[in-house]
C-alpha cells in the first residue's frame, strides 16, 4: 500500500478544542487529488493510527487540511495532536480515501453536522457552492465557541442554520429538518453518536441510498442495516482462501482478520472496527453477515466484498479472494 510523507506546514486554532493542521508533501510538489468527504489515515509519531477528514477545497493540490477536535475520552490521537504536534513535524499517511462521497447526481444536498463532524462537510459545501449546487447545512454544537468554521459558514447566509445547545436549552431536533423528503435530495450526516442516531431515525422514510453517514468511532448499537435481533450472531464457521489454498476455522470469539493474522496471511488493516475499509476483501462464495459502517445498502445486497475485521459468515463456509 502506497504511503505519503507529509510535513506539517501549519497548526492553528479554529475553535475551542479544535485545531486545523495543514500538511504538504515533504520536499514540495503536488499531492494526490481528493474528492469531498475523503479522509487520510495518518500514522502519528506516538504510534497511533487515526483517520482525519479533509476539509479544504478539493481543487487544491499543494496541501491537505484536516480538523482535529480534542476528544475528552479519546484514545490518545487527539491529545497528541493538540499537545505535541508542531510545524515541521513529519507524518506518514495513506493517500486520500473516500467512504463518504458527495453524490453529484443528487438534485439537492442536506448536510447535518455536529461538532467536529463539520470537517468532511466543509469540503462538500465548498464544492456545492463552487458549482452552483442546491445545498443546506444544519450545524449543531454545544456553543458558538466550539463551532469550527463559524465565520466562514456565516458568510453563506440562510443556507446555513446553526443550533447551539446552550442557547436553545436542548439538543438539535433532527426531525424538524428531515420531515420532508424533496425528490432527489441526499442527506449527509457526521457528528456525535446521539446526533447520528437521531438523524438515522428521522430519515427512516427516506430512500436508504440517499442517506449517508461518516462514523469516527463504531457506535455502541448494532451497525446500520443489521437489526440487533434479526439473526443470531453466528458462531464458528470456516473460511477458505482461494489464492492461499488455506482452509481455516473462525471461532465465535475471534474475527476473520485475527485468524488470518495468526496463520501468516497478511491483510492491510487500520481501525479494526469496520470504519475505514482498509481490510476490504473480495467474497467469492458464501453468505456474509455485514457488520461494518462503510458499505452502502447496494453493496451489502450484492455482498461482493466484506470487512474481515468485523463482518462474519451467515453460511457454514465463506470463500475469500486471499
Amino acid at each position: 500500500m502506497s504511503r505519503l510523507s507529509l510535513e506539517v506546514s501549519d497548526v492553528r486554532a479554529e475553535a475551542l478544542d479544535v485545531l486545523l493542521v495543514e500538511l504538504r508533501r515533504a520536499g514540495g510538489g503536488a499531492l494526490e487529488p481528493f474528492t469531498p468527504g475523503a479522509h487520510l489515515e495518518i500514522e502519528l509519531p506516538n504510534g497511533a493510527i487515526r483517520h482525519y477528514s479533509l476539509t479544504n477545497d478539493w481543487r487544491e493540490r499543494d496541501r491537505y487540511v484536516i480538523g482535529v477536535g480534542r476528544a475528552a475520552n479519546g484514545r490518545g490521537g487527539s491529545d497528541f495532536i493538540h499537545q505535541s504536534l508542531r510545524r515541521g513535524a513529519m507524518l506518514i499517511s495513506s493517500p486520500p480515501r473516500n467512504n463518504f462521497a458527495l453524490d453529484l447526481e443528487a438534485a439537492s444536498h442536506l448536510f447535518v453536522a455536529g461538532g467536529i463532524g463539520v470537517t468532511p462537510i466543509m469540503s462538500m459545501v465548498r464544492r456545492c457552492e463552487a458549482e452552483g449546487r442546491d445545498w443546506r447545512l444544519v450545524y449543531a454544537a454545544r456553543n458558538a465557541q466550539r463551532a469550527a468554521f463559524y465565520e466562514t459558514l456565516r458568510g453563506f447566509g440562510d443556507k446555513v442554520r446553526f443550533h447551539f445547545d446552550d442557547q436553545a436549552g436542548t439538543v438539535l431536533d433532527a426531525r424538524r429538518w428531515l420531515a420532508e423528503r424533496p425528490d432527489g435530495q441526499h442527506v449527509y450526516c457526521c457528528g456525535p453518536q446521539p446526533l447520528m442516531r437521531a438523524v438515522r431515525e428521522a430519515a427512516s422514510h427516506h430512500p436508504a441510498q440517499s442517506v449517508h453517514f461518516e462514523y469516527f468511532v463504531a457506535p455502541a448499537a448494532e451497525p446500520p442495516g443489521e437489526a440487533a435481533d434479526a439473526v443470531p450472531r453466528p458462531g464458528e464457521f470456516r473460511v477458505e482462501l482461494r489464492r492461499s489454498g488455506l482452509s481455516l476455522v473462525v471461532p465465535a470469539d475471534r474475527s476473520i482478520l485475527e485468524v488470518l493474522e495468526a496463520n501468516g496471511v497478511k491483510v492491510p488493516f487500520s481501525c479494526r472496527e469496520g470504519l475505514c475499509r482498509t481490510c476490504e476483501t473480495t467474497v467469492c462464495a458464501g453468505e456474509v453477515e455485514h457488520r461494518d459502517y462503510v458499505l452502502s445498502t447496494e453493496e451489502r445486497a450484492k455482498s461482493k466484498t466484506m470487512m474481515v475485521c468485523v463482518s462474519r459468515a451467515r453460511s457454514p463456509v465463506l470463500v475469500l479472494d486471499r
